[in-house]
């Protein structure tokens, strides 16, 4: 037999808009408005329980307090429970405090863990919380654990370098007129498989086929931003002619440009002695303007690398080295402008 429910239009009305205002983390309110509009309506509590996707004797409890203590059952009863521990300054000194090592705190290890956490919080700012606690909060906050990025320390000065950064910048932000600016770098691609972390199922874990005799390709791209153009280049050996097969295409790609930046890395194929000679033979069409030492942030082309790696190359199931190539190719050319360069082998020069 269906509880009789009888809600006046106002209160109605505020429940609903509760129901409507209510963020998505509070879902206990969002029940509790439910299945009382339901009960309202004429609907027995096992029904509404079934609509709401509730236990049914959470629908009774639901009901038996709102019929005790009215529209005020719907709050959450913690919302009095005082003063929060862990408020926005505490927050502020712990993200601040996760920026160190627990080494600078007194510990041997290099890595920081719950319990550590949970004891330098105690010890600084006599805050007792649990594990499970803080666990939840860095999860709210957006604080994960992943691994650590490697880097090497620029040496230029940080005024030189600052420099530098800002005039590629600046020709980035407002190239000449006609003028092309490109971003340009060479990636690895390897048969055997770049291992990275997936989902698996609970007790088992994933196997990732090796060739057992790797095989390498290497290819050389340069990225127009203002187009969203790549032009793309293989080739068996990372040398300056890979290098210089891009900057090839670079001219073929671009024939109205009357000049061609490109910002690139300081790797030694990009300097040799037949780089000189070609750039000379081609006069001022094309434009190298090298980053800093050891700054690959600063190149475009080295998040599309990455992408790549985390949508082809990292734990693929690919058999061939060229079927592994022709999967790259699709990637790149299902983002951006495409254009595929021809090799040209040294000597064929």
């Amino acid at each position: 037999m269906a509880t009789q429910l009888p809600l006046p239009r106002a209160e109605r009305r505020r429940i609903r808009k509760l129901d409507r205002k209510t963020r998505n983390a509070d879902v206990r309110v969002r029940v509790r408005c439910r299945v009382i509009l339901k009960v309202a309506s004429g609907l027995s509590r096992r029904q509404a329980a079934r609509e709401v996707d509730c236990v049914p004797s959470t629908a009774w409890q639901i009901v038996a307090r709102y019929l005790r203590e009215g529209e005020a059952s719907l709050i959450d009863g913690r919302c009095d429970n005082g003063v929060l521990k862990v408020d926005e300054d505490v927050r502020g000194w712990i993200e601040q405090t996760l920026e160190g090592s627990p080494q600078d705190f007194g510990y041997s290890r290099p890595t920081w863990t719950l319990e550590i956490m949970v004891a330098i919080i105690r010890e600084g700012l006599d805050i007792r919380v649990s594990c499970g606690h803080l666990s939840r909060l860095l999860c709210r906050w957006g604080i994960r654990r992943g691994p650590s990025k490697p880097i090497v320390l620029c040496p230029w000065k940080a005024g030189r370098r600052k420099r530098r950064l800002a005039k590629i910048r600046r020709l980035v932000e407002n190239p000449p007129p006609r003028e092309v600016v490109t971003f340009a770098d060479e990636i690895d691609i390897h048969l055997n498989p770049k291992i990275g972390p997936d989902w698996q199922l609970p007790g088992k874990q994933r196997r990732v086929v090796t060739p057992g005799q790797n095989e390498k390709a290497y290819a050389a791209g340069a990225y127009d931003l203002r187009c969203n153009r790549m032009t793309y280049v293989e080739s068996d050996r990372k040398t300056s002619w890979l290098f210089l097969n891009l900057l090839r295409a670079l001219l073929g790609a671009y024939p109205w440009a009357p000049v061609i930046h490109v910002i690139l890395d300081n790797f030694k194929i990009h300097k040799s002695h037949v780089v000189h000679q070609f750039l000379s033979s081609v006069g001022a069409r094309l434009q190298l303007h090298f980053l800093p030492p050891y700054c690959p942030d600063d190149n475009i082309i080295e998040r599309i690398w990455r992408d790549l790696h985390g949508n082809v190359t990292r734990n693929h199931r690919e058999r061939t080295l060229g079927a592994l190539l022709d999967r790259a190719r699709i990637y790149l050319a299902g983002r951006f402008d495409f254009h595929v360069g021809r090799c040209i082998h040294a000597t064929s020069w």
